[in-house]
Parts: C-alpha cells; sequence; structure tokens
C-alpha cells in the first residue's frame, strides 16, 4: 500500500541567480535570470536524508489524498523564486534565491510529510479514489531573504473536503514569520536550506494538528479517541465541523449533523482537570459564535477545556456588537462568563 511506504520529502536545494547578464557564469544572453553552475550553488539532497528510518506507523482509519497546493505568491512567473540576498553568504552569490524545484511542489510534499508523520493513511495513485478525505491548499506566501538578519514569511492556506458529499469539513491559515542573525560569516547554502525546511516544518506541523484536532471532534471512530479540540496557536480557523450527535463507525461518509443547544452532541462532556480548566461561556441573546484566541469553538451556551492561562474570548451574534473579554483559566477549575449582546 502506497501509505506504508516510506515517503521522503525532497529537501529544499537552494541556487543563487544574478539578476544581471555581465556575471561571468551567465549564458543567457538577453538578461534572464540563469543559475550560476550546479558544483557551486546546488546542494545533493542525498547528504541530508537519514539512513535507517524506516518510516512512520500508521495509526488511524481516517484516509486522505493530497492534492498540489496551488502557488499563488506575488512573484512574477518563476514559480522557484524564494527571495533576495543582500548579504554576504559563505556560498551563495547572485542577488536572488531560488529553489531546485516548484516552491509548490516543496509546501505540498512538507504537509505530505506530516499527515504521514502524524499517522494518516496518505493515499496516492489508484488507491486515492478510495480516500474519505481531500486535502487542497493554495500559498499565499513562502519567502526566504538572506540579509543581516535572514527572515522567512509562511503563510499557506488548506481545505478539507469529505470526499463522498464534496462538503467543507475544516479550511484554515496558518502563518509563520521568522528571522534569524546567521552570524557574521554569513550564510552558507546547508544553513540557509535548513532554515526554510524547519520553518516549513512548523507551518505543516501546525497545520495537520489543527486538522486532526477537528476530525477528531467529528469522526472519532476513525481515531479511536474521545472527541475534543483545542486551539493550535498560528492557526486560524476558517471552516471547523460541528460534533455530530451520533458516531456511526459502519457508515464513514455520513454526513454531519449540526448539534443542538439542548441536545448533547455526545456522551463526552467537557470538565476541569489536571491539565485543563473548564471555560464555560453564556450569552443573551444565545447561539453566539464563540472564538477562543481566534478559533472557532461553537455557539453559546458553551462549555469547552481550555489550557491554563489568559485566553482571548470573542462572541459575534448578527445584529449585534462583537464582544471581547480576557479571561483567565486555572487548571482543575471552572471558569465562566455571562455576556448581554448590544446591538
Amino acid at each position: 500500500m502506497n501509505s506504508l511506504l516510506r515517503r521522503i520529502v525532497p529537501l529544499v536545494l537552494l541556487v543563487a541567480v544574478s539578476g544581471c547578464s555581465t556575471v561571468k557564469d551567465a549564458t543567457d544572453k538577453v538578461g534572464n535570470w540563469v543559475g550560476l553552475g550546479s558544483s557551486s550553488n546546488t546542494l545533493d539532497s542525498k547528504s541530508f536524508r537519514k539512513s535507517g528510518d524506516a518510516g512512520p506507523a500508521v495509526k488511524y482509519a481516517a484516509t486522505l489524498r493530497v492534492l498540489n497546493y496551488v502557488d499563488q505568491r506575488n512573484v512574477g512567473s518563476d514559480p522557484r523564486y524564494l527571495g533576495k540576498i543582500t548579504a554576504q553568504s559563505a556560498s551563495l552569490s547572485g542577488n536572488a534565491l531560488r529553489t531546485d524545484q516548484d516552491v509548490s511542489v516543496i509546501a505540498t510534499n512538507a504537509i505530505k510529510r506530516q499527515f504521514d508523520t502524524a499517522g494518516f493513511q496518505v493515499l496516492e495513485g489508484t488507491g486515492a479514489s478510495n480516500a474519505l478525505f481531500e486535502v487542497s491548499g493554495v500559498i499565499k506566501d513562502l519567502t526566504l531573504n538572506v540579509m543581516n538578519r535572514d527572515n522567512v514569511s509562511i503563510s499557506i492556506e488548506t481545505t478539507v473536503k469529505e470526499v463522498s458529499t464534496g462538503k467543507v469539513v475544516w479550511s484554515g491559515l496558518v502563518t509563520e514569520k521568522n528571522e534569524r542573525f546567521a552570524g557574521v560569516s554569513g550564510d552558507d547554502k546547508k544553513d540557509v536550506m535548513n532554515y526554510l525546511n524547519r520553518e516549513l516544518k512548523v507551518v505543516s506541523t501546525k497545520t495537520v494538528e489543527a486538522i486532526s484536532e477537528s476530525l477528531m471532534a467529528t469522526r472519532p471512530e476513525l481515531f479511536n479517541l474521545t472527541p475534543g479540540t483545542k486551539p493550535i496557536p498560528g492557526v486560524t480557523v476558517l471552516v471547523a465541523p460541528r460534533v455530530s450527535k451520533t458516531v456511526q463507525p459502519s457508515a464513514p461518509s455520513v454526513p454531519v449533523e449540526a448539534p443542538s443547544a439542548e441536545t448533547p452532541t455526545s456522551s463526552y462532556h467537557p470538565h476541569a482537570s489536571d491539565t485543563a480548566g473548564l471555560l464555560i461561556v453564556n450569552t443573551t441573546p444565545s447561539r453566539a459564535r464563540v472564538y477562543l484566541d481566534d478559533v472557532y469553538y461553537g455557539m453559546t451556551p458553551l462549555r469547552v477545556e481550555a489550557d491554563p492561562g489568559v485566553h482571548t474570548i470573542s462572541v459575534k451574534l448578527a445584529g449585534y456588537k462583537m464582544v471581547t473579554e480576557k479571561v483567565s483559566v486555572r487548571r482543575g477549575d471552572s471558569t465562566e462568563l455571562d455576556l448581554n449582546l448590544e446591538r
């Protein structure tokens, strides 16, 4: 089965290019960007692959097919462009940074790798038609600039659909910004490559973790776990599934039913514990949408487990002013918030 085969994400290979046709190594006579030679500017990805890796083990019955992400960056016509070079580098020259393959391929493979690592079955080839969910996405930003302080900016939106119905069950935008001081000697290609791959792993990990939490809440039979959800820092959820009233393991493609305020959504009841607190949000009028740290959790009245600490609660209801409050959640304790909404 393809999902059990070891998937190696191609590591990012970096190529510096010059924007000027007068560079000695350049062969383009009309001033287009050209590579400065593979011997000095291209890294061999084989030298960075771990040996003896048997690959991740499949843990869940949730099967996915991952479509190629679409590159919507504002970088002109070059799908391999990463950013500019304005600082000294030990092994990079020129003024623009590129990859040895399209950025969309690199981002897609990073997401696939993380789904594999998390225990999902990622189906490909002829087996992809049997997947329960389809994953697609858009790359809004993926930039790495080599400067006095290198900086990375990544923004990737992901959408998950139920294959049987075509319904969007989750959609979210993950953003990551980071910068570093590379040192007085400047970057070399390996340092820059590792820096970008590390930040891509942060984004793909947050994406997969957020998707896992949402699917676990509505389809626990695919994960053999108690339903529940938690916010993932850096993830803005655009669409989240509602918890089903009933779980039907024998019919995985049954559409998700919306919960009512009066009927419990499952046998699981959020509660305070040794590791989490219980947050209760009530509004007048009820049925307002509740966002915990910008992540949608459901409608009031709402009971949800939350990590200890200070959280931002936002409440929205059509025709009423949005209310935003700071609330402190304590481990093993309940915190109740009553809000009167104004027009």
